[in-house]
């Protein structure tokens, strides 16, 4: 069994700055990529970042210059630092990872979400 919890989301005006933290626990062997979307209302799920194991980064347009992935494979856990926030940000953000349980598949993992709202 395992779980990701996010937490970090808020209230914020607009050019205002938010981090987003996702922990991984459970019976992990090991995680490889790890990445964050984010859902408005009436609107799809729309990927924000990912992070491979070794660091590699992926940003959507919306984000990029704006936004920076981490991740701290000794915690199981990755980052969100998004910065010069905009209304058009406001959303429920999720973490998901590619997860391989001890002695078990590999499986992929959403976390409940958080929201964040950017106010004008």
């Amino acid at each position: 069994q395992v779980q990701l919890v996010e937490s970090g989301g808020g209230l914020v005006q607009a050019g205002g700055s938010l981090r987003l933290s996702c922990a991984a626990s459970g019976s992990i062997f090991s995680i490889n990529d790890m990445g964050w979307y984010r859902q408005a209302p009436g609107k799809q799920r729309e990927l924000v970042a990912a992070i491979t194991s070794g660091g590699s980064t992926n940003y959507a347009d919306s984000v990029k210059g704006r936004s920076t992935i981490s991740r701290d494979n000794a915690k199981n856990t990755v980052y969100l630092q998004m910065n010069s926030l905009k209304p058009e940000d406001t959303a429920v953000y999720l973490c998901n990872a590619d997860i391989r349980v001890v002695d078990g598949p590999q499986v992929y993992v959403w976390g409940q979400g958080t929201q964040v709202t950017v106010s004008s």
